[in-house]
């Protein structure tokens, strides 16, 4: 088993994470619980930045992509980590701007931005928008207009590139619900436009191919035809190229089929590609951006449940449940995501027990972990540590059959911080408005 991190197993086989027993931490905040491990997320974060920095003379910054993990306090990590920040939706950027974010350090992203979000946005004088879409284009061009202020802008572009990932998270193909086509023109149309509109600052093309990316392959491609065409606009339109996002997508370990690269390959090929393209065409080298969410946060979250009722059937398969499942963790149902997990106070012992790690909503599809080994004599009321979770699970997670969702803790040199309470069940009906008045018994 791959340990990440901080985390290690003592003589009694209790599972550790910053300094800390797991065990102690299921007792203090309950479970499900998911703990951070802020060591190694400080650590993923100098990783990138030593990747460009030794690349001297180039210009480049890091956005954390908050849709993987955001909260107030992880908000808060990265602002004191130096690193820009990506929000999708009124949600994030309101969570960014109370955490303190710096706002020239905001950028806006999302194929269906709001009138009411893109003025929160313009009210806060964010950094920069991506924008997704002629109607957006217009829409902002519009509200700039009338409100007499400039915004920057990158272009989202498709560059025609097809991620080797679930068909659910690659976004840089030709049909996909994300971006400006290259191919078919839109985007050399969104180029003119832009650079047209007084009160709108084209700074530069963002592309985002997909997700949990294992090769290098996909970035260098998408920058050798996002350049070309640039070439082409630098030509035509006069359009001056200032920055090249390429997004994130940058592939973590979930289980041992999983083989990420080190952070520096891929940095190294996006940057050498950039500088070769950029040397082809004798185009001036932009500000290289990227925009990693999973890679920073994933492989430092880890989950905690309370096993609770067995199920076997003979010749078929063995059950375990567990005090959370999709509720917490959607990704297994969603898209057939895969966890490696361990009996957390029963480390050590022989794994020889063969089961399924079932949820506790009312769906036939809540199984978190299809096969797992475990110890035979791991039962009820034993932890379960699920690894590699600190990407889109609390992002992602419901009030499916009303289950309050879990508590959040971050933990290092044996300190654990709550970050998020759990919540309680007058939270689940906080914005309810009954019908009747409610019964004084409830």
């Amino acid at each position: 088993m791959a340990v990440f991190g901080t985390q290690e197993i003592n003589r009694d086989g209790h599972l550790y994470i910053g300094g800390i027993d797991t065990n102690d931490l299921a007792g203090e905040f309950g479970t499900p619980l998911y703990v951070y491990d802020t060591a190694l997320i400080k650590d993923k974060i100098n990783q990138f930045k030593k990747a460009f920095d030794k690349h001297e003379g180039l210009n480049w910054q890091i956005a954390y992509a908050s849709k993987a993990f955001s909260t107030l306090a992880m908000i808060q990590l990265v602002n004191e980590q130096g690193l820009s920040l990506d929000v999708v939706s009124g949600g994030e950027l309101f969570t960014a701007l109370k955490a303190g974010m710096d706002p020239e350090r905001i950028h806006f992203h999302g194929n269906n931005k709001s009138e009411s979000e893109l003025a929160m946005a313009l009210d806060a004088r964010i950094g920069a928008v991506i924008v997704d879409n002629r109607d957006e284009l217009e829409l902002l061009e519009r509200m700039c207009t009338e409100r007499d202020q400039q915004i920057a802008i990158l272009l989202r572009v498709t560059p025609g590139i097809e991620a080797h990932t679930h068909e659910f998270i690659m976004t840089g193909q030709d049909d996909s619900k994300f971006g400006f086509n290259l191919a078919n023109g839109t985007a050399q149309q969104a180029v003119k436009q832009a650079l047209q509109a007084a009160h709108l600052q084209l700074i530069g093309i963002h592309a985002h191919i997909g997700s949990q990316i294992f090769e290098t392959n996909g970035f260098t491609g998408a920058i050798r035809v996002m350049l070309k065409h640039v070439n082409q606009w630098t030509r035509e339109l006069g359009f001056a190229l200032n920055v090249l996002n390429v997004g994130g997508g940058f592939g973590i370990r979930y289980t041992e089929k999983d083989r990420p690269l080190p952070i520096t390959s891929y940095i190294d090929a996006i940057v050498e590609t950039a500088e070769e393209e950029c040397a082809r065409y004798r185009l001036p080298m932009p500000a290289l951006w990227i925009e990693p969410g999973r890679s920073i946060v994933g492989e430092a979250g880890t989950s905690l449940y309370t096993v609770g009722a067995a199920k076997t059937i003979p010749g078929i398969r063995n059950y375990l449940s567990i005090d959370g499942g999709m509720a917490d963790n959607i990704r297994p149902s969603l898209y057939q995501a895969e966890y490696q997990a361990i009996c957390a106070n029963r480390a050590l012992e022989p794994k020889t027990n063969k089961v399924a790690i079932a949820g506790k909503c009312c769906e036939s599809g809540d199984i978190l972990i299809k096969e797992l080994m475990l110890p035979e004599t791991c039962s009820s009321g034993d932890l379960l540590a699920v690894f590699s979770t600190g990407a889109y699970g609390y992002s992602m997670a419901s009030h499916y059959n009303r289950i309050a969702n879990p508590a959040v803790v971050f933990v290092e040199n044996g300190e654990a911080t709550l970050v998020v309470r759990r919540e309680s069940y007058e939270d689940l009906i906080r914005c309810d408005v009954p019908l009747k008045n409610l019964s004084p018994n409830i």
